[in-house]
């Protein structure tokens, strides 16, 4: 039986490659797992809705090829198991999750297996390199990206980015045992507007966006950082489901061999980095990589924590940000770095909680990324920016927003300014305001901090604990 999970593709696919090469009859599964949506705080998710559409692309798919899917909604804890039993399978296929809650799943699902005699099997699928692949010279994991990047450069080549062929064994796949695909409204989830916001799910709209993004390639170091910019691969979302393959992204990059290309391969090396940091360091999904810096002693002033929500902090850059963020579930991976960091050493609110924020609106969450990219801004993470570097959210915007575009695309009604004080509204007399047609307290708030002083106080709270 093979278990589909995080990987919604019949192609370059190690479990399902893994099950067809040494079983007679495979049977595919998907569950819609109660313990994860259950709990999921809005009715309205759209990674729900690109899970739906990912399925039933792969459903389709798979019956082309002479097989099918069955698709249960309840505990995988229970539904697993109990399909296994049903079915007489011999062995269930999955490949390996590093999130500490689905380690621990998959253990209890592995005893009940084996109370029936059914082994659990599982692959390397979703990272290049993982667990204890790569080590420092002392045998222990890494904790500075550099050189976790050098070790991963040094020993790839072509093995580890090689395809797994599912397509040589389709006559090995059994039929449908017949279980059809939930509604939204069925698994207590109301539809979004994940398809008006041009987003194609499953893996026609990974291959679209690759095939778009390999057009682009060479370019990426030059137009990544800017958010108005088409710069991006706009893959991540896919990556998290599993619509592509991670050793096809990186087999491209790396054949590229130009400076675009290698710098896009360093993030999905990142990428890499952030799912060994979890697996080796659970704790760190609660707390700071560096433990003094658990002592921080964060405000959490929640009328600040309501403004970077909402989007009304009063920085252009941070508003059109978190704007982007609640109406599209994207967010530039540039303004994540200033967003979060606005947060924490602005705001000096506890990064768990722009974590959990991230987290809940995110199409693209992933818990390792998502908790390497907060703690890195928040300087508590391995390898993380020094405390003392704060973003100034303004010559940020200066630096990466310079026309504005972007800004006006989310926070309109700045529309009016011109591209030299869009960044900074509030320092505009009152003659500037009437002309822009924006009256700052009224139409758009000021600043609800100044940034000199949030940085003084930045510092203070960072050094007491780094130095109690």
């Amino acid at each position: 039986m093979m278990w589909f999970r995080r990987d919604l593709r019949c192609f370059d696919h190690a479990a399902l490659h893994a099950a067809l090469t040494s079983s007679r009859r495979v049977y595919c599964v998907f569950v819609f797992d109660r313990e994860i949506l259950d709990v999921l705080p809005r009715r309205a998710d759209r990674r729900v809705e690109f899970i739906l559409h990912s399925v039933n692309e792969l459903q389709r798919e798979l019956a082309r090829h002479g097989g099918g899917l069955t698709i249960l909604h309840g505990s995988a804890r229970e539904e697993i198991p109990a399909l296994a039993a049903r079915l007489k399978a011999d062995a269930v296929f999955a490949n390996h999750d590093y999130e500490p809650a689905a380690i621990e799943r998959d253990q209890a699902i592995e005893a009940s297996l084996a109370g029936g005699r059914c082994a659990f099997i599982t692959r390397k699928d979703q990272v290049i390199f993982e667990k204890d692949e790569l080590l420092t010279q002392a045998g222990r994991p890494f904790s500075v990206f550099t050189a976790y990047k050098n070790a991963w450069l040094k020993r790839l080549d072509g093995f580890f980015m090689q395809a797994y062929p599912v397509e040589k064994y389709w006559d090995r796949l059994a039929g449908d045992t017949v279980k059809s695909m939930p509604t939204l409204e069925a698994m207590g989830f109301k539809p979004t507007n994940l398809l008006e916001l041009g987003v194609v799910p499953g893996m026609t709209g990974a291959s679209k966006l690759f095939a778009d993004f390999k057009e682009r390639m060479a370019d990426y170091d030059k137009r990544r950082d800017f958010p108005a910019l088409r710069g991006p691969s706009y893959l991540s979302v896919h990556l998290r489901f599993g619509t592509i393959s991670i050793r096809a992204l990186a087999r491209e990059a790396w054949q590229a061999a130009n400076r675009g290309a290698a710098v896009w391969l360093s993030e999905l090396i990142w990428r890499d980095f952030y799912f060994m940091i979890l697996y080796h360091h659970p704790r760190v999904v609660s707390h700071a990589f560096h433990p003094e810096y658990d002592a921080i002693r964060f405000a959490n002033d929640p009328d600040l924590w309501r403004a970077w929500c909402e989007g009304r902090t009063g920085y252009p850059l941070v508003d059109a940000a978190m704007r982007q963020l609640n109406t599209s579930g994207y967010m530039h991976n540039r303004l994540r770095m200033v967003a979060a960091s606005f947060l924490v050493k602005d705001l000096h609110v506890d990064w768990r909680r722009g974590e959990r924020y991230f987290a809940e609106h995110l199409n693209d969450y992933d818990l390792a990324a998502n908790n390497g990219g907060w703690q890195w801004a928040a300087s508590t993470g391995c390898d993380a920016q020094p405390y003392f570097r704060i973003f100034n959210p303004v010559t940020q915007a200066q630096k990466f927003d310079a026309g504005g575009k972007f800004i006006r695309l989310y926070v309109p009604e700045l529309k009016g300014c011109d591209d030299k004080t869009i960044h900074a509204p509030w320092l505009m007399s009152p003659a500037q305001q009437a002309k822009a047609g924006v009256l700052i307290g009224r139409d758009y708030p000021a600043p609800i901090v100044d940034h000199a002083t949030a940085r003084r106080t930045t510092l203070d709270l960072y050094t007491r604990a780094k130095n109690p």
